[in-house]
């Protein structure tokens, strides 16, 4: 730890980093889908089962996770995804066939990206963080905007210059190079006392949690669930545009370049309205901040679809870009409000189980919606209702948990003090 630097940022810098590769290999699979779906043979909707598989594994590997990181350490977590990734990397490019891909690039590299996701990242980033839990919680999630806006165009020029098998094997290379080293040298568990530039001693970060409630009696909240809806309308929409924004462009006679800088645009902007978001998430509240996120991404999803010349197409990316990071922070830093950071881990991991289980569902209806209906408008468009909706849920949020919920948490009752 240096003098100047507080010693928490070097673990904020570097799980970004992790996040930026993690989001941009899943959520930035666009410019994949074409040359996959060429090779192997695949319908959209073959290769939007594939996608849709992945999204129920990659959430289904965040609780177990979560579960990992309360037996082990974020080291152990991160080295078994890293292994993983590769591993499967590998088995993909050399895969033939419909279930080999399925299980490789579907399953088991799924599988290996939720262990590189914030949900390992996350808790390790609020227990050296109490003041600014917001605004550190937001900066990791520029990471993964960050791979959105790179990732996407990178591929698709890596794709067209070296093939979608060495694109995926330049991924692995990336991996080991930023992973290994942060995972063995960066990642403490251990916080001293006086964090976050505050006097909070270190019992209080590391015992932030309400003594009388387990992540059990949180599920029997409703705080939670709405927390949970918008997670799974997040979902729904974040890995629909990631799977099928690019091919809907080129569907509606947009060039592949085109399509790819316009979805980068919102990863772009989004990198910069997160150190907006971020320097407001700890001074007002935060469920009013969680409520504009969707509404205007609501409104986003419209506008893409209707986007008829390249200025639209940008004009809708950049607004959309302006809201489309803090969803995952901001829920992250409500959940770890009002439940503990010590719940955190495992009530994030079940809420991006949720998360994925939308993921998949706007990922199949992406391809199965367009090939049944000819129109991409009804995908796009349940996914604007679900935003609205999950605005809704977020303004009617409580600002802490007590007794006017008439929530039946057993052991009693309790309250936060927090901004949420």
């Amino acid at each position: 730890m240096t003098k100047d630097i507080y010693y928490g940022w070097y673990i904020v810098a570097s799980a970004s980093v992790i996040v930026l590769l993690t989001m941009g290999l899943r959520m930035g699979i666009g410019p994949l889908v074409n040359p996959i779906m060429l090779d192997f043979g695949l319908s959209r909707t073959e290769f939007s089962i594939v996608a849709a598989i992945g999204m129920i594994i990659y959430g289904i590997g965040m609780p177990l996770a979560g579960l990992l990181l309360k037996r082990y350490s974020t080291k152990f977590v991160l080295l078994t995804g890293l292994l993983t990734v590769c591993l499967s990397i590998l088995w993909t490019i050399n895969s033939i066939g419909f279930f080999s891909l399925l299980f490789s690039f579907g399953i088991f590299l799924s599988l290996g990206l939720s262990f590189l996701s914030n949900i390992t990242l996350a808790p390790i980033v609020s227990k050296w963080f109490v003041l600014k839990r917001g605004k550190a919680l937001f900066y990791l999630s520029t990471g993964g905007m960050a791979g959105i806006a790179v990732m996407t165009p990178v591929e698709a020029i890596l794709i067209d210059l070296v093939g979608w098998q060495q694109t995926l094997l330049l991924f692995a290379v990336l991996f080991i190079c930023v992973v290994l080293p942060s995972a063995i040298f960066v990642m403490r568990e251990d916080v001293p006392e006086g964090a976050d530039g505050s006097d909070v001693h270190r019992d209080t970060i590391l015992k932030d949690i309400l003594p009388e409630i387990t992540w059990k009696d949180a599920f029997k909240t409703k705080t939670y669930w709405q927390i949970v809806f918008g997670m799974f309308a997040c979902g729904f929409g974040m890995n629909l545009m990631g799977s099928h924004a690019v091919p809907m462009l080129m569907d509606h006679h947009f060039k592949p370049m085109t399509a790819s800088y316009g979805v980068g645009t919102i990863g772009v902007v989004a990198i910069f309205s997160t150190l907006f978001l971020g320097s407001i998430a700890d001074r007002y509240p935060r469920k009013n901040i969680l409520f504009w996120i969707y509404l205007v991404r609501g409104g986003g999803f419209l506008g893409l679809v209707y986007a008829a010349s390249p200025w639209q197409l940008f004009l809708v990316s950049v607004t959309g870009g302006l809201v489309w990071a803090g969803s995952i922070a901001i829920s992250s830093a409500i959940l770890g409000d009002l439940y503990g950071i010590q719940l955190l881990g495992i009530l994030n991991g079940w809420a991006f189980l949720v998360h994925q289980i939308g993921g998949a569902i706007g990922s199949f209806i992406g391809g199965w919606g367009y090939e049944r209906f000819d129109t991409h408008l009804i995908s796009f468009g349940l996914a604007a209702v679900f935003a609205l909706l999950a605005s809704w849920a977020s303004f009617k949020l409580p600002e802490k948990l007590g007794h006017a919920q008439n929530t039946n948490i057993s052991g009693g009752q309790a309250v936060v003090n927090n901004k949420s």
